[in-house]
């Protein structure tokens, strides 16, 4: 009779251990808590370089895209080198990426039809870069540990003066005693409007494109339609003024795309600093786990809206039967 196993416990211990040295440096050693500076733009680890498109310096958010690139390359590698053994069933990480990947490709098939083969990549993609970049700020330390830098007067960005026993170990200088701000060395790139507009903009240039791949010139007769303007003045001009709100719909999904996804995580990682400098001792869990569900489902708002637009564009926008419905 073989004996069962008994289960790991060792995760609730590591649990307890922190809470009570969260008790013990916060309440009993009494270090306080700075609450990190809330900032829109970007900060720069690094002098500026000028380049034709504007300067480029290397940021937080900059280094957090990096990483997640570096973790979906590792996957795809992992998931590969699974098949080429024969793997039948895959487990652990790259399991759950498989499944999340069947999940995806049965949707874009039941959406786009024949077009599935040209249009997953991009959901997929999109899906899981996303993903994994809103889940950085569930990392301890991201955008709370990096650099301490004296602001100019009437700066921004002030977060607090550096108190509590640690504070020799970032001491200032002679003469810079006072209020500092904190640059991160990692910072969620779903914070940076550089990284969602990017993919945005990204999104729907591939809309535009696979509408041209299915359609051809036709393709633009929705965003132009003049066909009828002089055969049938009015049905015409209703027709011609349809076509541009298209286009001011074309350009909207720029803005829906950027502006959903970068509020909604912002707001989550304010949401993190604010609760963590107000208790900081194991209240932040309840919040953490509502920032992983919310970082997968706008993941997944984003990649799903993309393809599902994408999809549309490789259909007909109805203009062939509009003589049929005037008559």
């Amino acid at each position: 009779m073989t004996e069962t196993p008994k289960p790991r416990v060792w995760g609730r211990w590591v649990i307890l251990a922190a809470v009570i040295l969260g008790i013990v440096l916060f309440y009993v050693l009494g270090i306080k808590v700075v609450m990190p500076a809330v900032a829109l733009p970007p900060e720069a680890l690094t002098a500026s370089i000028p380049t034709p498109l504007g300067p480029f310096f290397l940021s937080g958010t900059l280094v957090a895209l990096i990483f997640a690139d570096i973790l979906i390359v590792l996957l795809a590698f992992g998931i590969s080198s699974a098949i080429k053994k024969g793997d039948l069933i895959l487990s652990g990480i790259v399991g759950a990426v498989e499944a999340l990947l069947e999940m995806l490709h049965g949707m874009t098939e039941g959406t786009a039809g024949k077009w599935t083969k040209a249009i997953f990549p991009w959901f997929a993609t999109i899906t899981l870069l996303v993903m994994i970049a809103n889940w950085t700020e569930l990392i301890p330390g991201v955008e709370t540990i990096g650099l301490l830098e004296k602001p100019a007067k009437g700066g921004e960005y002030i977060i607090g003066q550096m108190i509590g026993p640690f504070s020799s170990i970032a001491k200032p200088a002679a003469g810079q005693e006072g209020i500092y701000k904190l640059v991160p060395f990692v910072r969620v790139a779903s914070t940076d409007l550089n990284f969602t507009v990017a993919l945005a903009l990204v999104a729907v240039v591939m809309i535009q494109v696979f509408g041209v791949r299915a359609q051809g010139g036709a393709y633009f007769s929705k965003f132009w339609n003049t066909g009828t303007v002089f055969s049938k003045p009015i049905f015409g001009v209703i027709d011609f003024g349809v076509g541009l709100l298209e286009i001011v719909s074309e350009f909207s999904k720029v803005l829906s795309f950027a502006f959903r996804l970068f509020g909604n995580i912002f707001a989550g990682s304010v949401l993190l600093f604010v609760i963590g400098s107000l208790v900081p001792v194991f209240a932040q869990s309840i919040f953490y786990l509502l920032e992983f569900f919310v970082g997968a489902i706008q993941a997944f708002v984003f990649g799903l809206l993309a393809m599902t637009f994408m999809a549309q564009a490789t259909q007909g926008h109805g203009g062939e039967h509009h003589e049929e419905a005037h008559a």
